[in-house]
């Protein structure tokens, strides 16, 4: 299928307007074959992959974006994260059942927090209250509260592919109201057929035929998970010695699932010894004497 897994940037020049498009579907796949989720759960967290992964195309350095759900409600847990590579992982928890609705009936009552990660730099958060009528207006709520910048999101989601539309007034420009009123307008217009099917271009040409309309070269989006031993090693020391080997005391090993991909390490009595070893080894010294 054409824009398969694809992020594609486009730019009303002369309007001070930017766009982006985003579809998934291997990728998509790849999260949903890590765990069985209810259909209202997958399809809100389709909805906020293709969410952070056109968020992610509007920052420009190296590093990754969080879009991450915390409330009280059916819902309570969604956390999703694009990095500056195109790559995507996210992952849901939720207590049984999840009605269909708007946001209040879905998560309840709770907040949403971005999180942008430099590397090499500290992190970022902003955080507003979870409000609205579906998490494409939470987070054009956001938008307005942090960052004052005129925006817009359509979000999509089913069993098979999940993709997103995006607009938003550029931070070096001020679009008229009348301008961004219209392409609003047309892009109110589309529908989850098209967002999930249409090749892109023929998507663009349908809504902004009239309209002057670049379009940058598409980019590939792919799942993939940043856990590895390294990581759980680290997690391991940060949480000491004497609870570890409590662990191993009590189960004869450790074990740790990385939520995002299901993917199990193990630690036995040898790893651990290793892990935690108080023995320093240094290169000898040059000093002559």
């Amino acid at each position: 299928m054409k824009n398969s897994d694809t992020f594609q940037r486009f730019l009303f020049e002369d309007m001070g307007i930017r766009g982006e498009l985003v579809r998934l579907d291997a990728s998509w796949q790849a999260v949903l074959q890590r765990h069985t989720y209810p259909l209202n759960v997958s399809r809100q967290l389709g909805q906020a992959l293709a969410a952070v992964t056109l968020l992610s195309g509007t920052i420009k350095f190296k590093g990754a974006l969080i879009i991450q759900t915390q409330s009280r409600g059916p819902l309570h847990t969604l956390v999703v994260q694009a990095t500056h590579r195109q790559t995507i992982r996210g992952l849901a928890h939720w207590r049984d059942p999840v009605p269909e609705g708007n946001l209040s009936e879905v998560f309840g009552e709770g907040r949403l927090v971005l999180t942008i990660q430099k590397e090499g730099e500290e992190s970022y958060q902003g955080v507003v209250s979870l409000e609205g009528q579906c998490l494409a207006g939470a987070l054009e709520g956001y938008f307005a509260h942090s960052e004052q910048l005129a925006t817009r999101l359509w979000l999509f989601a089913d069993g098979q592919r999940a993709a997103g539309l995006f607009l938003q007034a550029l931070p070096t420009q001020t679009p008229t109201e009348e301008d961004w009123m219209r392409l609003v307008t047309l892009a109110d217009t589309v529908t989850e057929h098209e967002m999930l099917h249409l090749p892109f271009e023929d998507l663009l040409y349908r809504l902004y035929h009239e309209e002057k309309v670049r379009l940058f070269e598409a980019e590939p989006v792919v799942f993939r998970c940043s856990c590895s031993r390294q990581r759980i090693e680290d997690m391991l020391l940060a949480l000491g010695k004497a609870d570890v080997e409590d662990i191993l005391a009590e189960k004869g090993c450790v074990e740790v699932d990385c939520d995002f991909c299901n993917k199990r390490y193990q630690f036995d009595l040898v790893d651990i010894g290793v892990l935690f070893s108080e023995e320093i080894k240094s290169p000898p010294s040059s000093t002559k004497h």
